[in-house]
C-alpha cells in the first residue's frame, strides 16, 4: 500500500532524527461486509488494484501481483509532475480470513525511502468485519511517518468502501484445475455453460487472453436480451482471471471482477469476485438475486466439466 510521499534523495540525519524515523503505526477499520469478503478484497490482486490509490490524483500501475507466501506485488505510484514511487510488497504469511504479514519497500528514483513490516489481523462474522493493520516502519527519508498515516489511512478507507460493495461466490468442483480452467478459457466451451439456469449466450466476438474481450448477449428463458461486454485485464493461465464488466458493448463499467482457481486433492475451488462500481449497483444486484444466479452459473460449470 503506497503512502503519500515527497520523493527525493535521502538527507543526512542526526542520531536523534534517525531514532525518530522508527515508528509503529496502527490502523483499525470496521467494515460492513462478511469476513470472507474482506479477506478477498485485501488479497485478490484485481481487488487490490481497485482500492490501492490513496487519492484520485494518484494512479497505481501494477507490474507484478502474486498473493501467496513467497510471492510479491510490485507497483508504481504515479502523480503528474513527480517521479514515480515504487512499492514492493512481499508476502511472508497468509492465514485465510485471520492474518497476513508482508514486508514493504518504498523507493523513488532508485533510492530506498522506507522499509516496513505490515501485519493485518482480521475478525468478523458473516455480516461484519474488523481489520487491524500494524505497520512497523523504518524510514530513511523525512516525513515518512506522516506519509504512511495519510496513505494507509486513505487506502484502508478505500478498501472498506470496496469490500462493502463486493460480492464473492465460491464452489468446489470435483475435477482437476486443468479441466476447470479449460472449460472456462476455451472460446467454444465458455458460452455453452455461462449464465444462470435457463439462460443462453449469443457471442458476437470472443478473445480470451490478456487484453482480449468477450462481447455477447445473455438471453433469459423469456427471451429478454441482456448485452454484456467483458474486458480481460489479466489472464494468468491455470490460476486467475481479472476482467471488467460493461453494460453492453463499450458501455459503462459496472464491476471489476476476478476468478481464481485452486486445486486440492483432485478438486478445484473456484472463487468468483465482483466489486461493483457503486453501492447502488451492488444493492440492485443483491436485490434481483445476483448471488443465487451466480451460484447457478458455477453449478452449470461443474455440470459441464464433470459430464465430459
Amino acid at each position: 500500500m503506497t503512502p503519500n510521499l515527497k520523493p527525493g534523495g535521502t538527507p543526512h540525519a542526526t542520531p536523534d532524527e534517525k531514532r525518530d524515523r522508527f515508528a509503529t503505526l496502527t490502523f483499525e477499520r470496521e467494515v460492513a461486509a462478511p469476513l470472507s469478503v474482506l479477506w478477498q478484497a485485501w488479497t485478490a490482486p484485481a481487488a487490490r488494484a481497485v482500492w490501492a490509490a490513496p487519492s484520485p490524483s494518484v494512479t497505481v500501475e501494477f507490474l507484478e501481483a502474486e498473493t501467496r507466501v513467497g510471492g510479491r506485488e510490485v507497483s508504481l505510484c504515479k502523480v503528474e509532475g513527480q517521479p514515480d514511487i515504487r512499492c514492493e510488497c512481499g508476502w511472508l504469511a497468509l492465514q485465510p480470513a485471520e492474518c497476513s504479514v508482508n514486508y514493504e519497500v518504498i523507493s523513488s528514483q532508485g533510492v530506498t525511502q522506507s522499509v516496513s513490516l505490515v501485519t493485518a489481523d482480521f475478525l468478523g462474522t458473516s455480516e461484519r468485519s474488523r481489520l487491524v493493520v500494524t505497520v512497523q516502519l523504518s524510514s530513511m527519508a523525512e516525513d515518512m511517518e506522516t506519509g504512511y498515516q495519510q496513505g494507509f489511512g486513505a487506502g484502508l478507507d478505500n478498501l472498506a468502501g470496496a469490500a462493502e460493495r463486493t460480492m464473492v461466490l465460491q464452489r468446489v468442483i470435483g475435477a482437476p484445475r486443468t479441466m476447470v480452467w479449460g472449460a472456462w478459457m476455451n472460446p467454444e466451451s465458455l458460452p455453452q455453460w455461462w449464465g444462470p439456469d435457463g439462460f443462453s449466450c449469443r457471442t458476437k466476438r470472443i478473445d480470451l487472453r490478456t487484453g482480449g474481450e468477450w462481447v455477447f448477449d445473455m438471453i433469459a428463458p423469456d427471451g429478454t436480451v441482456f448485452p454484456n461486454h467483458h474486458r480481460y485485464g489479466e489472464v494468468r493461465p491455470g490460476e486467475r482471471i481479472g476482467y471488467t464488466l460493461l453494460w453492453g458493448e463499450n458501455g459503462p463499467k459496472h464491476a471489476d471482477a476476478w476468478a481464481s482457481f485452486e486445486e486440492l486433492d483432485g478438486s478445484t475451488t473456484v472463487t468468483l469476485g465482483m466489486i461493483f462500481s457503486t453501492d447502488a449497483e451492488f444493492q440492485e444486484a443483491k436485490g434481483f438475486g445476483a448471488e443465487e444466479l451466480g451460484l447457478q452459473t458455477l453449478g452449470k460449470l461443474e455440470r459441464f466439466v464433470t459430464s465430459r
